[in-house]
């Protein structure tokens, strides 16, 4: 009983205290003016051995990147004492994305040191606010970083840059590729869905020397940056694909899009009304990213350097135009960026398209070998040795058949034998209407 009593007098008295405290802040708020308020406010804290560093959301119309990191970064130090968090998922994203709801701590230690994140935000008043998207603000957010204030210099040279080297981790590990086409209506003239293409540099039916020859590109490609700024070079890569259609040029794009998570941008020449709209539409292009232009032939206009019938440059798309898109100073408007050209007929290009800077690297996406073919059994019916593969093999080195054909005919079944024996059946038939083709020619 006297452990009891004791107990409940402490209890008592603390909750007393505490009301007390209560009662003296909510006075203090009501009765002493905003200045001595803050001027208390402001000298107590030159006795604290803490510092804040304030992180806001915007600076004027710019997002900061700083916050978006943290934001990103938080979100994986969630505890199980954290009482609030929020779940977002787009409509078109297939995972939800976790973050720190307002006024909540996050606690995070980094080297031994113990760090406060508490995510604040204050309301617009008066009129509201437009970001550079258009839409309105009613708040302004911002992250309160405490820490003692002997670790200032590490947290300015060492902690945020570690931030912002995770955050940029788990938004590649997250990433999913998207596919933007032109949309003239949008904001930036783009709109985008998901790149769901299943295709694998493992799965395409290239030749093997090739292939690795193209991966060891890639991978120097974007592990480049300082090399990049140290020549003074944008830090671009021009490709061109050439080759009959059917051979995978379009397939070949969404497996660099997916070995590398850039996303897709897609644009038709002939969609595009003049030089102008190119230019705004490459600055509607994010870094990291692929812009892809098909059947670069086909464009009118395109052949030669000047339009030649009087019409100015902003009227139609030149090949000045293009170029200038290409390498000029509007392609330097964004880092780690791959530029695409697919077309049939490489002969066709005006030589101007094809020199390095612009095509640095030419692959030829030719008629299926056996190397090929094996890679296209291995992948639709999982086989890796048959003994119908020799004269398969004899086939295609007297047929030219494109990896779309030989895929279709494997589709046909999911029995090997079967599939196989259409292949050869349909090898053969190709082979009897060249030499039929052939012999109509002589005569």
């Amino acid at each position: 009983m006297v452990f009891s009593y004791e107990t409940n007098k402490v209890l008592s008295a603390t909750a007393s205290a505490t009301a007390l405290i209560i009662l003296f802040k909510s006075i203090a708020n009501d009765l002493i003016p905003d200045q001595i308020h803050n001027s208390i406010l402001n000298f107590c804290k030159r006795f604290s051995s803490q510092i804040t560093v304030v992180i806001q959301e915007f600076e004027g119309l710019t997002s900061n990147h700083m916050f978006e990191a943290a934001s990103l970064y938080l979100g994986t130090k969630i505890s199980p004492t954290t009482q609030r968090i929020k779940v977002h998922k787009p409509e078109k994203d297939e995972e939800f994305t976790v973050t720190v709801d307002k006024n909540q701590e996050i606690i995070d230690f980094h080297a031994g040191i113990k760090f406060s994140w508490i995510l604040q935000s204050t309301q617009v008043k008066g009129t509201t606010k437009s970001d550079k998207n258009g839409s309105t603000r009613t708040e302004f957010r911002y992250f309160e970083l405490n820490f003692h204030k002997k670790h200032k210099d590490n947290v300015l040279k060492v902690y945020l840059p570690y931030v912002l080297r995770k955050a940029k981790d788990i938004k590649e590990e997250k990433k999913v590729v998207r596919l933007h086409t032109v949309d003239y209506n949008g904001i930036d003239y783009w709109s985008s869905v998901i790149l769901n293409h299943p295709a694998t540099l493992e799965s395409m039916a290239m030749d093997p020397d090739a292939k690795k020859e193209l991966i060891d590109d890639l991978d120097r490609f974007i592990s480049r940056k300082d090399y990049y700024r140290r020549v003074g070079k944008a830090w671009k890569r021009g490709y061109l694909f050439y080759g009959p259609p059917g051979t995978g040029k379009s397939s070949l794009v969404a497996t660099i899009a997916n070995y590398l998570k850039f996303d897709v941008y897609d644009l038709d020449i002939k969609e595009v009304q003049c030089n102008s709209d190119l230019r705004r539409l490459l600055i509607g292009t994010a870094n990291r990213s692929i812009l892809v232009i098909e059947d670069v032939d086909c464009n009118v206009g395109l052949q030669n350097r000047e339009a030649g019938d009087g019409v100015s440059e902003d009227e139609k798309i030149t090949l000045s135009g293009l170029l200038n898109f290409i390498d000029g100073l509007w392609s330097s408007c964004g880092d780690e960026r791959i530029i695409i050209f697919t077309t049939n007929h490489k002969d066709r290009l005006d030589p101007a398209l094809l020199r390095p800077g612009r095509m640095d690297v030419h692959i030829e996406m030719s008629y299926c070998t056996f190397s090929g073919f094996r890679i296209l059994a291995s992948n639709y019916l999982k086989t890796e040795e048959h003994t119908l593969f020799a004269t398969i093999q004899e086939l295609l080195t007297k047929v030219q058949a494109t990896p779309a054909e030989i895929a279709g005919e494997l589709m046909k079944s999911d029995d090997a034998d079967t599939a196989l024996l259409c292949l050869v059946k349909y090898l053969k038939g190709k082979g009897k209407q060249n030499v039929n083709a052939g012999k109509t020619a002589m005569h």
